[in-house]
């Protein structure tokens, strides 16, 4: 019996897509991702757990501390009488000099002129007048001011060809030592009175007016009261008479104590 070859059946086409719409493609899966946050809160518990074990058991087997005592001891006091005269001695005295500088100051004598552009009678005058009147007011003008400068007065007068300044400049309490040498080395300054607290002295070598040629000899005298600075400065075109300087001062100082 012959056999004849049987054709093999064709291939079946793929199915065609539904008439309704295009082809659906399924969308793809989002893929995973580790979560390190969790896994970092893990960590943290776990290393907290473990560490409160660890100090725990090493605490427990630390003896105790004792704790400080509650009671200290109580302040004393000195069983004697207190001298109200002593006591009254041993505080702080109060300012030396206090009220109007202006009435403190001398005033210029009959027959004298005003002196150039100054007050010729007892004026208040400003930190900033007060430094001008030296060659380095930027630089003083600072350091009154860091020094407690509370407040100044000052006169001037012309006689006898010499021009007379006086000035009171006072500092506040707390820079009551700044008005002893606030701005001269008294080292070198004789006295003009027994009591007074600085001297005076006469300069023998001149010097020039600020911005000009003019020459001048300056006889000074300072002294210090409390939180008051007083300086004297007598200007002349030759050498100052020192007893001029010394009644000056000598002046000065009465009407501060």
């Amino acid at each position: 019996m012959t056999t004849e070859p049987v054709a093999p059946s064709p291939a079946r086409p793929p199915a065609a897509p539904p008439a309704s719409g295009p082809a659906i493609t399924p969308a793809p899966r989002r893929p995973r991702r580790p979560r390190p946050v969790l896994l970092l809160a893990s960590g943290l518990v776990l290393g907290t757990v473990a560490g409160t074990g660890v100090g725990y058991a090493i605490q427990s087997g630390r003896p105790p501390t004792p704790l400080p005592q509650l009671q200290v001891a109580l302040p004393t006091y000195p069983s004697e009488v207190v001298d109200p005269t002593a006591a009254a001695a041993a505080a702080p005295s109060p300012l030396a000099i206090e009220g109007d500088l202006r009435k403190l100051l001398v005033t210029a004598p009959g027959g004298s002129k005003p002196w150039d552009d100054q007050p010729d009678k007892p004026s208040w005058i400003t930190v900033g007048e007060l430094a001008d009147r030296t060659r380095q007011a930027a630089d003083i003008f600072n350091a009154l001011n860091q020094q407690g400068f509370r407040r100044a007065a000052a006169v001037a007068w012309s006689q006898g060809g010499l021009g007379i300044q006086i000035t009171l400049t006072q500092f506040k309490a707390d820079f009551a030592s700044k008005a002893d040498n606030a701005r001269w080395n008294k080292g070198d300054y004789e006295s003009f009175a027994p009591e007074a607290n600085g001297g005076f002295r006469i300069e023998n070598t001149p010097a020039y007016w600020a911005e000009t040629t003019d020459l001048y000899y300056l006889g000074l005298a300072v002294a210090q009261r409390g939180t008051v600075l007083m300086e004297v400065r007598v200007f002349g075109t030759k050498p100052v008479d020192a007893e001029v300087v010394k009644n000056l001062a000598k002046q000065q100082w009465e009407r501060l104590v």
